[in-house]
């Protein structure tokens, strides 16, 4: 198949099939004619690439499962090093999952705060659920 069908069936441009082929996930063959050729099995390689990057994986990381299909692998997981890219993405995702934790408490404690000085104006003001608030550009909210 030529490229804008390949583009076509894996949903994607012709664009992003000539930049996979200038990083070297895609194959750069030509027909006689000149024209760029591509098979069945280009395009699972393109679905492989589409899939991971859906969930978060750069198109580097990539790489190894691609080169295990390329290898004849049935799957592109199948080989040591995409396992291996696996585990480092859950490793970071880890991180990012901590660092998110961490957010959350900080701003889960700035709310329980926030209430507290609220109830605090609101006793203080005598105005049950607290004093009406200033809107940021003058004046009272209604």
């Amino acid at each position: 198949m030529r490229i804008g069908e390949l583009a076509a069936r894996a949903g994607t441009t012709t664009r992003t099939l000539r930049y996979y082929e200038s990083r070297g996930l895609l194959p750069a063959r030509r027909g006689d004619n000149g024209y760029r050729m591509y098979d069945e099995g280009d395009l699972r390689l393109l679905r492989q690439i589409r899939t991971l990057q859906d969930v978060g994986f750069d198109l580097e990381e990539t790489r190894p499962f691609v080169e295990c299909l390329r290898a004849g692998h049935p799957e592109g997981d199948s080989c040591p090093a995409s396992l291996a890219v696996y585990r480092r993405k859950l490793d970071e995702l880890d991180a990012l999952i901590g660092e998110l934790r961490a957010v959350r408490e900080t701003v889960a404690g700035q709310l329980v705060r926030a209430e507290l000085a609220r109830d605090e104006l609101a006793v203080e003001a005598g105005v049950p659920g607290g004093p009406e608030p200033e809107c940021e550009l003058g004046g009272r909210q209604k």
